[in-house]
């Protein structure tokens, strides 16, 4: 049996902390998992300019309510879980993805939280596990199953050298560089032949 363990940022829906910039007008914003490896160092750059900038959690969250899913995201989650089961692998929150999620019909996911104070302000983050994107394929295949994973970014390649099958989805070219070994796709109907190899 087969499972897929797909990223959510830059695979179904824009990537939240560039849309966060753009409408702030903070391009430090803009820096994601695409040119960071280490998230924590990532999150905590983050939190800093949110801190010196006086930006909260709504102010995040009415950025989300914004965004729309990538064009043909939808369908292809529902080609997908017409054939397969799905799990979304996320480093976003919970606090960030539900109107996503929503948008989206609601695939499985597996994501982090945030440590909001009383003030509404962002002041840490719990991560859901250590490695949670490389764990969560590693429990799959403990259960027997053949797990195809997909992402775009550093932070996705445990994920896919863990997995069975591993494949870069829109990545950018550092991201290809430093994993030659990956498969790469850029639109839906070419990773949905790949998929098809093996569901």
């Amino acid at each position: 049996m087969h499972i897929l363990c797909s990223d959510l940022e830059g695979v179904f829906v824009p990537e939240v902390w560039i849309n966060v910039a753009e409408k702030t007008g903070i391009p430090a914003l803009r820096r994601t998992t695409r040119d960071e490896p280490d998230y924590d160092k990532l999150m905590h750059y983050r939190m800093k300019i949110l801190d010196e900038h006086g930006l909260k959690l709504k102010d995040i969250q009415n950025v989300i309510a914004q965004i729309k899913p990538l064009p043909g995201a939808i369908e292809f989650i529902e080609w997908m879980k017409e054939r397969t089961q799905l799990i979304v692998v996320s480093d976003t929150f919970i606090q960030f993805a539900d109107p996503l999620m929503k948008q989206l019909n609601r695939p499985t996911l597996f994501c982090h939280s945030l440590i909001i104070d009383e003030t509404d302000r962002i002041i840490g983050y719990k991560l859901r596990q250590p490695d949670p994107k490389r764990k969560t394929v590693e429990a799959l295949q403990s259960l027997t199953y053949q797990v195809i994973a997909f992402g775009d970014s550093y932070n996705d390649v445990s994920m896919l050298k863990q997995a069975d099958v591993g494949i870069l989805f829109r990545p950018p070219q550092n991201v290809i560089d430093d994993f030659p070994q990956f498969p790469v796709c850029y639109d839906y109907e070419k990773i949905k032949k790949i998929l098809v190899q093996y569901i």
